[in-house]
């Protein structure tokens, strides 16, 4: 069923997308900066680009669509721009210091020393040496000094500003803290909802279907339902569905709760079939959870035991997908997830900040999972050099990486094409 657009549903799903993401990559940027690392951007969405502004060292980028995003760190990848000795390069030098490095459009440089390069060094010593008019001069060059080319400038990454030189507990928290912040915001989520929902007290009728047992047995709407059989209900709807379903043509002792009275009523379940063609027993009523307010220690308690719930649940897909115990419907992409958050933004801000909580655990633990290309495959190759004492091949884990990466767009693909035609099949 295709949700309906409201303009509501359609910013809190945006919203949500964004937040999640946003959460995600300020954990990698914070501990990364935190450890001396230089960020080269904050990137967040992909498809064209919305706004973009340099602030500091970092590039701050939003695009349109905001399924994804990245923290670009020096060192993580081979740089862009590079200077070779014999190459004709123009510096601004002030202080003593070289600030600004120039590869193209020299005759523009006016006030800019212009030499042939002979050596150079941006990485350790920041140092170089040029052939200006047939002399060396020799300059030192600023930590923080940017590299202009092709009208566009970056800053230099001196090895102490880069992710390769932190020590291995530096880079892992790095990589780790991105899924911990939606573990946090995760918490954080499920105890909020845990103080909104308040804690069950009772189980209550809040309808009675027409020619049902239930209506027969004369049950009415907002009855709390006490006792059945001897057996005291509380907030266990569970235990109501167990007890149903066991009685089958038997007569039932229901004790309910009616204007302050308790009212004696016997149903008798009976056999039938429900829209699916499954044959369920039913007494036929809708039922509703009555709440009251929860203290500091039960909001906290709940939202761990909910989140600890939902994280079993989401180990059993898993568990489901390793097994090859599903098909391609069980599947969804990001169609699918914005098309269930637009439902349940819809539906009301409590069933908002449950889903809400429930995507952010499951980005957490999904990039957590040894895949390649994920957080969870780079901590692996961080764990191996700590064991080792020296790091894999840089070229053979970029590779494991890019083949990880290959294999989930793949997937990617896939189960956006199903949920599209899933969506004109309506």
């Amino acid at each position: 069923m295709t949700p309906q657009l409201t303009p509501q549903g359609i910013i809190l799903t945006v919203l949500l997308f964004f937040v999640l993401v946003t959460i995600h990559e300020w954990g990698h940027f914070y501990f990364a900066k935190r450890a001396g690392i230089l960020v080269r951007e904050f990137a967040i969405g992909f498809g064209p680009k919305v706004l973009s502004f340099l602030r500091g060292e970092t590039k701050y980028t939003l695009r349109m669509l905001p399924l994804g995003g990245y923290v670009r760190m020096a060192g993580e990848d081979p740089e862009t721009v590079q200077v070779q000795p014999g190459q004709t390069i123009a510096v601004d030098v002030r202080g003593n210091k070289v600030k600004t490095l120039y590869l193209d459009r020299l005759d523009e440089r006016i006030d800019a020393v212009r030499g042939e390069v002979k050596s150079i060094d941006l990485e350790r010593r920041l140092t170089v040496t040029l052939d200006v008019d047939g002399s060396d001069e020799t300059y030192r060059i600023d930590p923080q000094a940017n590299i202009v080319a092709r009208n566009r400038e970056m800053q230099i990454a001196p090895w102490d500003r880069q992710f390769g030189s932190k020590t291995v507990g530096q880079r892992a928290m790095a990589i780790f803290a991105g899924p911990l912040m939606n573990i946090a915001l995760a918490l954080g989520l499920f105890i909020g909802f845990a103080f909104m929902s308040g804690i069950p007290v009772n189980i209550a009728v809040n309808q009675v279907f027409k020619d049902q047992p239930a209506e027969e047995a004369g049950l009415q709407a907002g009855d709390v339902i006490l006792s059945i059989n001897g057996q005291t209900i509380g907030a266990d709807s569970s235990k109501i569905t167990e007890l149903v379903s066991r009685s089958a043509g038997k007569p039932m002792e229901w004790i309910v709760g009616r204007d302050g009275e308790q009212v004696r009523i016997e149903i008798t379940p009976k056999e039938t079939v429900d829209n699916e063609g499954n044959q369920v027993i039913r007494v036929g009523v809708g039922m509703m959870p009555l709440t009251r307010s929860a203290t500091l220690q039960e909001g906290v308690t709940n939202g761990l035991n909910t989140m600890w719930a939902a994280t079993v649940t989401i180990f059993q897909g898993f568990q489901k997908l390793i097994l090859g115990q599903f098909t391609l419907d069980d599947l969804g992409g990001p169609l699918r997830i914005a098309e269930v958050t637009m439902q349940l933004a819809n539906a009301g801000i409590l069933y908002y900040i449950w889903w809400a909580a429930m995507l952010s655990l499951y980005l957490a633990i999904f990039n957590l999972l040894p895949i390649p290309a994920l957080d969870g495959s780079r901590l692996i190759f961080l764990g191996l050099e700590a064991v080792r004492g020296r790091p894999i091949d840089p070229n053979r884990e970029s590779l494991v990486h890019f083949i990880g990466f290959a294999m989930l767009m793949l997937l990617m693909v896939a189960v956006t094409y199903n949920d599209i035609l899933r969506l004109f099949r309506g």
